[in-house]
C-alpha cells in the first residue's frame, strides 16, 4: 500500500496579491511547500502530487525542481475549469475555479491507493502528518487532522474554515464558514478543518457522483464552489463511509494575506531546528 500526499495548489492567491505558492518563508529561499514535503515525507508519504494550473505550471515546476523533486517522487496534475465529467460543456460564463473538491477530483487518474490533502500555502505541523499517514497505514476509514480554531486565525483578515461536529470521535457533521475575524464568537477549541484529509482511492467515485450533481444545478453559475468538505459530507451521509476525526494541538501557520508573510518567516525561524535538510541531497 502507498501513501500519496496531493497538494491543492491552483488557488489564484487574489487576496495575498501573487502567487502565493512560491512566496519565500526563510532566508534559504524555501516556501511553505518545502516544509510540508518534508513532514509529509518523513511521516511515511511515497509521493506528492500537485494539483496546479497550467498557466503556473513553468514557474511552479522550477520552485519545485530545487529541492522537492529531489526529496520525493513528484507529479503533476492540472485543474481548469474546462476540466468536468464526461457529459457536462463548459459555460464560459464560469471564471472561477469549481473549488477544492474539483480540484482533489483532477488527481482521480493519478492517485491509485490512500492519499492525504493539503492546501499549498498553509503549514500543518509536524504531529497532523504523522497522525493522518499512521491512521491511513492501520485502517480503512478515512480521516481529518482536526485543529483547534485559534490555532489557526490570521490577525491581518477573515479566514473561511470548515466547523466541525465530531460524534465519538467521528465526524458527524462539517460546516465551510467564510469570513471568521481574529475576534470571534467561537469558543476556542472548537475543532475545524484545514483541508487535511486522508482518503483512499475508492472516494473518488463518490466524489465524481456528487461533482456531477453539483454541476447539475450550478454549471451555469460565475461563482458557485464544489467544496471538498461538501463532498466528504455526502460520503459520509449517503454511503456510510465514517470519518476519524484526529485531534492536534499543532499551530497553523499560512499565508492568507501579504501582511501575514513576516509573522510567518518569524514562525519558522523558531522551529528551524526541528528540520534536517543536509539529509536531503539538494
Amino acid at each position: 500500500m502507498s501513501v500519496d500526499l496531493v497538494v491543492m495548489a491552483a488557488g489564484m492567491g487574489s487576496r495575498f496579491g501573487g502567487l502565493k505558492q512560491t512566496a519565500t518563508v526563510d532566508n534559504d529561499g524555501r516556501m511553505i511547500l518545502d516544509y510540508s514535503v518534508y513532514d509529509a515525507k518523513e511521516a511515511g508519504a511515497d509521493r506528492v502530487v500537485f494539483v496546479i494550473r497550467k498557466d503556473i505550471e513553468k514557474d511552479f515546476r522550477e520552485m519545485c525542481s530545487k529541492r522537492i523533486e529531489k526529496m520525493i517522487d513528484t507529479e503533476y496534475v492540472f485543474q481548469d475549469v474546462t476540466y468536468l465529467p464526461e457529459g457536462y460543456t463548459f459555460d464560459p460564463v464560469r471564471k472561477k475555479p469549481w473549488g477544492t473538491g474539483h480540484a482533489v477530483w483532477c488527481a482521480r487518474n493519478v492517485v491509485k491507493d490512500k492519499f492525504f490533502i493539503i492546501n499549498a500555502d498553509d503549514y500543518y505541523g509536524q504531529n497532523s502528518y504523522k497522525e493522518v499517514v499512521k491512521h491511513l497505514k492501520c485502517s480503512d476509514d478515512l480521516c481529518l487532522a482536526g485543529y483547534k480554531l485559534k490555532n489557526t486565525l490570521s490577525e491581518n483578515g477573515t479566514v473561511s474554515r470548515g466547523v466541525c461536529t465530531i460524534d465519538n470521535g467521528f465526524l458527524s457533521d462539517i460546516n465551510e464558514v467564510t469570513a471568521i475575524p481574529f475576534d470571534n464568537d467561537y469558543p476556542s477549541d472548537t475543532i475545524v478543518s484545514m483541508n487535511m484529509w486522508g482518503l483512499n482511492n475508492k472516494a473518488f467515485d463518490y466524489i465524481d457522483k456528487e461533482l456531477c450533481l453539483f454541476l447539475d444545478e450550478n454549471i451555469h453559475q460565475e461563482k458557485s464552489e464544489f467544496f471538498l468538505p461538501s463532498a466528504v459530507n455526502a460520503i459520509k451521509d449517503k454511503y456510510g463511509k465514517k470519518v476519524k476525526v484526529l485531534p492536534t494541538d499543532d499551530e497553523w501557520y499560512g499565508i492568507t494575506y501579504a501582511e501575514d508573510l513576516p509573522l510567518v518567516k518569524e514562525k519558522f525561524a523558531k522551529i528551524a531546528h526541528l528540520y534536517n535538510w543536509d539529509k536531503y541531497s539538494f
